[in-house]
């Protein structure tokens, strides 16, 4: 998608055996609103702390603006 503000592609983490990313992939263009969903374990705070740099991804790629 051309305009991308945030595109992760291909991110991956894992904590010793426990994957808890595998292959994510998000666009999210200028002026849209996402929500994060899932059952508790899915990944979500993952995510969350690799965008905000807490957290450095095993694989792939974030690219802000």
């Amino acid at each position: 998608m051309s305009g991308s503000r945030l595109r992760i592609s291909d991110v991956s983490k894992r904590f010793g055996p426990t994957v808890a990313l595998d292959g994510v992939r998000l666009e999210v263009a200028a002026g849209e609103v996402h929500a994060l969903v899932g059952e508790n374990g899915a990944g979500k705070s993952t995510l969350m702390k690799i965008l905000s740099g807490a957290l450095g991804p095993d694989r792939g790629e974030v690219h802000l603006d």
